[in-house]
């Protein structure tokens, strides 16, 4: 038996126990190492092993394996112990601090991650076990001092395990931490808000585990969530849990869960989204105003919301991935409806998605092109195609010729009346004579009634001798 390398004691004998499901190890320590019988002393057999977090014990390849202990500080002294599988993280004597991480999935942690503070590996992870009621996984870490003292009560602590690759609705995310955490993932921490309001945390204590920086760091400012339903008559494809849910480019919450509603009665399918809502990303206004928006006062706010537009709506984030999020906004138009804020958690209202409305109005458009007989239509069209082709042929066979005779006579009509009014001819010469004649006898009449007008009395006696 060795501590540090340093002989402290010597296996005397090796037995089975009466089940034989265990092995007792007798050992004698020597006499300048009777500290090491503290009760809390632990014992392992040291051998070779190769792990993510590296390999150790392989000296013992050529001298053989050892039992190694780690002194204990109590002051009772026992003779019976449970040796240890693996060899401790943490020894007795390092200095640093130990403290419990509250996460719902353990992700690639295994005991021997390390623990990042500002990428710097400052201590270890211990080893984790489930809660009692198995609803979140119990992590143990130790920070090794002087990085101890960057733990204080604002500190947050995230997963760093690995390679962080997200591809939602935001596009394409990725996030590296240290070599070592990449092979066997790891626990980042540090430390947010002012540091007038920040204490040093004690040994043991105990924090949530987020699962990425950002979570982390929205968790610190958010406060507790405000948990709501949205009901959509529609496919919620492409929507997923952790998609955002946007208010005018600000992200004020997650989708937590999405679950179907089928109406026994109608029949009616509905997709219903639960919502995580962080109130305080409202502004600092509202932060005073209304603190998180449960009381009295912030329910007011919400129904005159709602009265004002304000619905939720599915809309696409990326074209390229096909994930959506879930959109806040004001839609004046929108049909007036009545929210009860006294049940939990709280139904928003929707409305349809823009383009899937044209979706559908030109899948109606299409049903309707469907039911128009446009082979009966192109029939009738042949058949008045061809009825028109062979009526011009009729045209052009029966009336043709006689249009042809009928103008050719009208030719012949127009170059004889040409003829008869040509300047030389015989008619116009009468005409001009007639006119000539014409103009006599209106001279002669123009003479008769103006005598007439100076003698009336010629009418009975007639004209006087001027002898």
């Amino acid at each position: 038996m060795r501590y540090r390398d340093v002989e402290i004691g010597t296996l005397t004998g090796l037995h089975l126990t009466a089940d034989r499901t265990r092995v007792l190890v007798d050992v004698q320590l020597d006499d300048s190492a009777k500290a090491f019988a503290a009760c809390d002393t632990q014992y392992w057999v040291v051998r070779p092993r190769i792990g993510m977090t590296g390999i150790s014990g392989l000296t013992t390849a050529i001298s053989g394996s050892y039992l190694a202990a780690d002194m204990g500080r109590r002051s009772n002294v026992c003779k019976d112990f449970v040796g240890l599988e693996m060899p401790p993280s943490v020894t007795s004597d390092q200095k640093g601090k130990r403290f419990v991480l509250h996460t719902s999935s353990l992700g690639s942690l295994t005991p021997g991650s390390p623990v990042l503070f500002r990428r710097v590996q400052a201590g270890q992870v211990l080893g984790y076990s489930l809660s009692k009621d198995g609803a979140e996984v119990v992590v143990d870490v130790f920070v090794n001092a002087p990085y101890d003292q960057y733990v204080t009560s604002n500190t947050r602590w995230w997963h760093a395990s690995g390679i962080d690759l997200r591809f939602d609705s935001n596009g394409l995310q990725l996030d590296t931490q240290s070599v070592a955490s990449i092979l066997s993932g790891g626990v980042a921490f540090d430390t947010v808000g002012p540091a007038t309001t920040q204490f040093p945390a004690s040994d043991d204590m105990s924090f949530a585990l987020s699962a990425t920086r950002t979570e982390a760091g929205r968790k610190a400012e958010d406060g507790p969530a405000a948990r709501v339903l949205m009901r959509f008559g529609q496919s919620l494809r492409g929507l997923s849990i952790g998609a955002p849910v946007d208010f005018h480019g600000v992200e004020l919450g997650q989708v937590t869960a999405i679950d179907v509603d089928i109406d026994v009665r109608t029949a009616k399918v509905d997709m219903v989204a639960t919502l995580d809502l962080y109130a305080s990303r409202l502004g600092r206004r509202y932060r005073e105003a209304l603190g998180n928006g449960d009381g009295a006062e912030g329910r007011r706010l919400l129904h005159q919301l709602v009265a004002d537009g304000l619905r939720g709506q599915l809309r696409t984030g990326s074209v390229l991935t096909g994930q959506r999020y879930v959109a806040l906004d004001f839609f004046p138009h929108a049909r007036a409806v009545r929210i009860d804020t006294q049940r939990t958690p709280v139904e928003l209202p929707t409305v349809p998605n823009t383009l899937e409305e044209l979706q559908d109005q030109l899948a109606s458009i299409v049903k309707k092109l469907d039911d128009v007989p446009f082979d009966e239509i192109g029939r009738n069209l042949d058949r008045a195609l061809r009825n028109s082709a062979s009526l011009f042929q009729q045209v052009d066979r029966e009336l043709v010729p006689e249009t042809r005779a009928a103008l050719e006579a009208a030719q012949r009509s127009f170059d004889a009346a040409n003829a008869t009014l040509a300047k030389d001819s015989p008619l116009e010469s009468d005409v001009h004579q007639a006119l000539n004649e014409l103009r006599r006898t209106l001279a002669s009449l123009g003479s008769l009634s103006e005598y007439l007008q100076r003698h009336p009395e010629s009418l009975l006696w007639g004209k006087p001798d001027r002898n």
